[in-house]
């Protein structure tokens, strides 16, 4: 995707025909924590176009998918873990979408992750079943909203790390006379979340083991200090540490008498190596669907760039204004990008980026390889991918330069 040069008010006729058909096609408004059983089908589904559409002619900033390179990474992964014992699990946070959920388990995943119950919502109303929410949940409402969520699908799981948890998901699951897995979530050094190994963690199993309306269905030991460590080798050494200590704990709870069917792990950053690992069941990997500035960053197993997956998801934007020579603002700022790390330009060298606030961003020159000029437009790779996306109504998905479908971010915004 090379930026798109050319004189202002080239496309008028097509901004208006993007404008009206891309732009209002699925500009729909959530609201509301509890939304799923009001989604509907139509904030799930893709949308195809009535009529061919260039992705440089979209209302911008537009949210886009390569669909070569995104493909690419799909069976890129499909192929990595053919004939491992460790499965894919993707994080959906990623792309908080049912159609690139459902494509990743076309691809040999063994179903998702979510950070929160909404985003569950979300994907168990769009037709997955398999659901593993990564993140504790400790109050009353979102309790409730969990076991509605295993009465409508037994693939349906929680982490816990207390014991009081442990005894209110009991509680609640007797009340609804249904039944709910739980899995362990270990602390391996994040000190964000998760339960100290060692005998706190035995003592959790015990109480799950205790209660009758709760199953044990394994351990979940996420090591996301250590994904995005600068270094093949470091970040490797890293994470076996992390894992040696989860791997023990395993074996302990085993030692007890204790089935330990899953030890869910890992992510993008590290999954070249856990995978490898024996007793590591479960791979998190998400962003290694769409990449971002950030992981490309961190280094491959033999690059000074991490390449394994290639970026698929950018942003294009126009620019808008040249007040001063040697930069252009464009119309992409805080609003367009997450802002923990900045963006680069796709595919013109000499040039930088850095936010100019809310709706601005500035491109400044050193030695650029293109001409940009005021009414120009140029792709961006996300600064970090899953954080831009949630800025967004819909994903644009392109191949070569044209749009094919739009894919509703349904699960946007969803963060309870």
């Amino acid at each position: 995707m090379e930026a798109k040069m050319g004189r202002r008010g080239e496309r008028v006729s097509r901004r208006g025909f993007m404008g009206s058909t891309l732009g209002g096609a699925v500009g729909m408004t959530l609201a509301g924590h509890g939304r799923a059983s009001a989604l509907g089908i139509a904030g799930i589904e893709p949308k195809r176009l009535p009529d061919p559409a260039n992705v440089w002619d979209l209302p911008t900033p537009a949210l886009v998918v390569d669909l070569d390179a995104m493909e690419s990474n799909l069976k890129k992964m499909q192929d990595f873990l053919a004939g491992k014992t460790t499965k894919l699990r993707p994080h959906t946070k990623t792309h908080k979408s049912p159609i690139l959920a459902k494509k990743q388990l076309e691809h040999d995943a063994i179903g998702i992750c979510t950070a929160k119950v909404s985003e569950a919502e979300v994907m168990l109303e769009g037709g997955i079943n398999n659901i593993l929410i990564t993140s504790p949940v400790v109050t009353p409402e979102k309790i409730e909203r969990v076991i509605q969520l295993a009465r409508k699908s037994p693939g349906v799981e929680i982490v816990v790390d207390r014991e009081s948890n442990v005894a209110d998901f009991n509680d609640a699951a007797g009340t609804a006379r249904t039944k709910l897995s739980v899995l362990i979530e270990l602390d391996t050094g994040t000190n964000r979340t998760g339960i100290e190994m060692g005998k706190p963690a035995m003592d959790l199993l015990q109480a799950i083991a205790k209660s009758p309306n709760l199953t044990f269905g394994g351990v979940q030991a996420y090591a996301g200090q250590v994904q995005h460590l600068k270094g093949y080798k470091y970040r490797k050494m890293r994470s076996e540490q992390a894992l040696a200590r989860a791997l023990t704990m395993k074996h302990e709870m085993e030692k007890a008498g204790f089935d330990v069917p899953v030890l869910s792990v890992g992510g993008t950053g590290t999954y070249n190596i856990d995978a490898d690992i024996e007793g590591v069941t479960d791979l998190q990997a998400g962003s290694y669907l769409f990449m971002d500035v950030d992981y490309r960053g961190i280094g491959g197993k033999t690059t000074a760039i991490y390449n394994d997956f290639q970026p698929s998801l950018f942003v294009i934007a126009t620019a808008i204004s040249q007040p001063i020579k040697g930069r252009i603002t464009i119309d992409a700022g805080l609003k367009a990008f997450a802002a923990d790390k900045t963006p680069a330009l796709r595919d013109i060298t000499g040039v930088t980026y850095r936010f100019g606030g809310d709706e601005h961003g500035i491109l400044e020159f050193k030695e650029p390889s293109k001409e940009i000029k005021v009414g120009d437009k140029v792709g961006l790779l996300a600064s970090h991918c899953g954080a831009t996306g949630n800025r967004y109504d819909q994903y644009y998905a392109y191949r070569g330069e044209q749009v094919e479908e739009i894919w509703p971010v349904a699960g946007r915004g969803r963060s309870q």
